[in-house]
């Protein structure tokens, strides 16, 4: 298949596998070229060759660690200077399952280096030019865990309500600007990421699992229907909304010049 309509360039990052394969695969399809960023070039390579076959798209690999500072700045320098570029798709990113109290620490600050800090100097080097031409996409991949980080690692479950409350702030400050922000929560998905965590996804009850294909499919809806914030798995998009005006209700007493009466505190 030969898709004929362009919509610019997607930047998509943890792009040889999983989730952000997906994405690619999706995106190719509905127009856009790629440029794909992993650690793995062979299969950056074999995903390149399969989608530019199967769409005709123009898909370039950058072989890049996000951890990495050198390869970082390499990826942002893309950002700052491709005209081309329309969308971000920041899904690199990696979990873990155990307990904070067993964790290595080191391997937690590394979770941090790409899951939080790749993902704000990425989206810093691309705001800036998509605000310019008062257009283009940011796609962050948060997780359920942002509302519920006692359901996985601590570290991992704090990172994604970073991802979760960067992308608010984006929105607010992005939206009359012409630039699209869109957070997407997954559940429980099929990937790699479970490998990696060091939990196996069949051990989890059957019906929380769902397959990657499913959930870009969901999240790509939810794009196409202007939602702010997708979980695919939720069946009304009024209880993520009533979710977020609790929220936005206790913001005009968040901060005042006197405690409140409960404590017992007078002057």
């Amino acid at each position: 298949m030969n898709v004929t309509t362009h919509r610019g360039t997607a930047l998509i990052t943890g792009a040889s596998s999983g989730i952000g394969a997906i994405y690619a695969d999706r995106l190719a399809q509905r127009g856009y070229d790629l440029i794909l960023v992993a650690r793995n070039r062979e299969r950056l390579d074999r995903l390149a060759a399969r989608i530019t076959d199967q769409t005709g798209r123009a898909v370039e690999v950058v072989v890049a660690d996000l951890g990495a500072a050198a390869d970082l700045r390499r990826v942002e320098e893309i950002l700052r200077t491709d005209s081309s570029i329309t969308m971000l798709v920041n899904n690199a990113g990696f979990g873990g399952a155990g307990p904070l109290a067993v964790s290595d620490v080191d391997r937690m600050e590394a979770m941090i280096d790409v899951n939080v800090t790749a993902l704000t100097r990425l989206t810093y080097a691309v705001a800036p030019k998509f605000v310019e031409r008062g257009a283009g996409t940011i796609v962050n991949i948060s997780s359920i865990v942002a509302v519920a980080p006692h359901l996985l690692n601590g570290v991992y479950g704090g990172s994604k309500a970073f991802v979760l409350a960067f992308s608010q702030s984006l929105q607010h400050e992005l939206a009359d600007k012409g630039v699209r922000v869109h957070v997407v929560l997954p559940g429980v998905t099929r990937t790699e990421f479970w490998d990696i965590a060091g939990h196996s996804v069949d051990a989890l009850p059957p019906d929380w699992v769902m397959s990657g294909e499913d959930l870009v499919d969901a999240a790509l809806a939810g794009l196409d229907l202007g939602e702010f914030a997708t979980v695919p798995s939720l069946p009304e998009q009024a209880d993520w909304d009533a979710f977020d005006g609790a929220r936005q209700a206790l913001i005009p007493n968040l901060s005042r010049s006197a405690p409140a009466a409960r404590y017992g505190v007078s002057r």
